[in-house]
């Protein structure tokens, strides 16, 4: 069967109908999370079948569809879940990378003016058009590279007008592109120039004014803050979060990433959805998380990107049996990396992480911080059809290709894409 191809971006899609029916097989091997067992499994050999956007049937020897994809004896995974990005910029901080590789470190840039507060004027000077099409772009490499949901936040406007444009940004990106979008608000991303000698004046302006227009504006799901030495203090984060919850949105943390700043403490002690980095994060911090659910969203590439070599203490936090997620914490300055496959990568090797759970932390867990591991994150019977279809056999084989692109095909909600 013929289908129409259109071109969106770096990507190809294959205009299908909405009711068109479509199997993938001749799977080797589809490695997912299992709910009913509450594991990660090997299905090995089997079909999957597909009805619209979800899959409605999993099994050996299926029958007939309107199109069908032979995955050629291959690997099938879920499309990844990328459960913290900052995508809404305007241009990149090169000069910043070149810095640091003349020895200045992140810190010592941010204090003499770059960092996060560097990228505030591209965000208040462009127009909403310019960073609609910058982040529709950006979109077109993470769906080419496998990546079917993230979580976006603002954070670069750091005044209401430039936040709200971000969010809006954010949202007019998600009701065009295919990819699914989860909007954070995040003024609390750094203190802004005009607020540098009165930082408590600044986070009054986040909780009397900005709050309630996002709340008004009714886009963003989430609120997160920067809860850090040097940014966002624990007691200035504790009063933005519940001020967030009180406008009714869900929290969630940057959490010592430099420094142990009792932020993990705070993110168990507020019910956070997910606290991220966690670099720097204390054995009581751990215990923290564990004890009120949250989340660990641990962000390798951030590590790397930076050039340090202390990664978050995984082999800790598995033994304490905590829910772990992996993103790339894509941005313009401290990590500009969209790939969750080099992500995993860099899990398996620094942090020591077996492959299994790799994928398991870049898929359902990644949804699970997103509150939308009942219909994403793994291949199961009545959940929205987002697929990986890899040129390789074997799961290993993943970080294993670390710097080959083995994805073949990325299927959203059962809609065909492939790299061009």
């Amino acid at each position: 069967m013929q289908l129409r191809m259109q071109k969106i971006g770096a990507l190809i899609f294959r205009v299908t109908k909405n009711n068109m029916s479509l199997i993938l097989k001749n799977i080797k091997n589809c490695v997912t999370w299992d709910s009913e067992r509450g594991g990660m499994l090997i299905h090995e050999n089997i079909d999957i079948a597909i009805e619209k956007d979800q899959i409605v049937e999993m099994g050996a020897h299926l029958g007939s569809a309107d199109h069908a994809i032979d995955c050629s004896k291959n690997l099938v995974t879920p499309g990844f879940v990328d459960s913290h990005t900052h995508p809404v910029f305007l241009e990149g901080r090169e000069k910043e990378f070149s810095m640091r590789l003349q020895g200045v470190s992140y810190e010592e840039i941010a204090r003499a003016g770059g960092g996060i507060v560097s990228s505030v004027s591209g965000v208040r000077e462009a127009s909403e058009e310019m960073l609609i099409k910058k982040m529709t772009e950006r979109m077109d490499t993470f769906l080419s590279l496998g990546t079917t949901t993230i979580e976006a936040k603002s954070g670069y406007g750091l005044d209401k007008d430039s936040e709200l444009k971000s969010l809006s940004v954010i949202d007019k990106v998600n009701q065009a592109h295919a990819i699914d979008i989860h909007p954070t608000f995040m003024g609390a991303h750094a203190i802004p120039q005009e607020f540098k000698n009165d930082p408590n004046a600044y986070v009054q302006l986040i909780c009397e004014e900005m709050l309630p227009a996002v709340r008004k504006q009714g886009i963003a799901e989430y609120c997160d803050v920067f809860c850090e030495n040097g940014y966002f203090s624990s007691d200035m984060s504790k009063k933005i979060l519940l001020t967030a919850k009180e406008h009714g949105l869900k929290i969630r943390l940057h959490a010592d990433e430099f420094q142990n700043s009792l932020a993990a403490n705070l993110a168990g002690e507020l019910n956070a959805v997910s606290a991220d980095h966690l670099m720097a994060i204390s054995d009581e911090g751990i215990r923290a998380l564990k004890e009120n659910n949250v989340i660990a969203t641990l962000l390798p590439g951030t590590t790397f990107f930076l050039g340090k070599t202390e990664y978050a203490p995984y082999a800790k936090m598995k033994a304490l049996g905590l829910d772990i997620a992996l993103a790339t914490d894509f941005n313009p300055g401290s990590c500009h990396i969209q790939s969750m496959p080099f992500i995993l990568s860099l899990a398996c090797i620094y942090l020591k992480m077996d492959i299994l759970d790799a994928i398991k932390a870049t898929t359902v867990m990644g949804a699970k911080a997103l509150q939308v591991e009942d219909e994403k994150g793994s291949l199961e019977v009545g959940k929205k059809a987002d697929i990986v279809i890899w040129d390789l056999v074997d799961p290993v084989q993943i970080p294993y290709s670390v710097s080959k692109d083995c994805i073949d095909t990325v299927i959203k909600n059962g809609k065909i894409f492939k790299n061009s």
